[in-house]
């Protein structure tokens, strides 16, 4: 996989962040702990086909995410590789072009979002089981983990969606199970904490 320099993704970012804070109103808290530069992987929870979007308005940065491979090979494929996005097998045991086009980017010293409950969570659980993908870039490159968790609501100018980032996870001496354990439970715990007015 040929890695993209995201150049829609720069020339579009400022454009698309002021129409999403236009539209849905939303908060944000803790967005600082993101780093101005450098490698880092942003992981959280995976509610709306919009959370990229709300990630992304974050910072500054160009964010490469992980995306279902049907985004990348549908009518608007184009746009998903012009912004640096990464496809993502949902279907499949092992992602390891994914993997390692994203391990590429970090030791590149970009930043990386992904989802590590692997798609959408559809169910009443507060979060699905996790993958071990984001945790596995994170030991290989030897970068933090920027947890977050997005509660509320979609809805014009909104009341309650918010992005909420927790403190920087440093996950070089686990296991990849005790960090991707570790993971889950940080993310659920914003969750938690965040979910006041759903």
């Amino acid at each position: 996989m040929k890695l993209s320099d995201a150049f829609v993704y720069r020339l579009f970012q400022p454009a698309f962040t002021v129409i999403f804070k236009v539209l849905y109103n939303p908060k944000y808290v803790n967005k600082g702990v993101i780093p101005k530069d450098g490698a880092c992987v942003i992981a959280g929870n995976h509610k709306h086909a919009l959370d990229p979007i709300f990630v992304d308005s974050s910072t500054g940065r160009v964010i490469h995410t992980l995306a279902k491979k049907e985004l990348h090979d549908g009518p608007f494929g184009w746009f998903f590789r012009a912004v640096g996005s990464i496809p993502v097998d949902l279907d499949a045991k092992h992602n390891k072009g994914a993997l390692n086009a994203a391990v590429e980017y970090l030791n590149k010293g970009y930043a990386i979002n992904v989802s590590p409950e692997a798609g959408r969570n559809y169910t009443k659980e507060i979060l699905l089981p996790f993958k071990p993908g984001a945790v596995v870039m994170a030991k290989r490159t030897g970068c933090k983990i920027i947890p977050y968790s997005i509660t509320g609501d979609y809805k014009f100018r909104s009341r309650n969606l918010k992005i909420c980032y927790g403190e920087p996870l440093d996950v070089s001496e686990l296991s990849v199970e005790e960090g991707t354990q570790l993971l889950f439970e940080t993310i659920k715990k914003l969750l938690l904490e965040n979910r006041d007015g759903e």
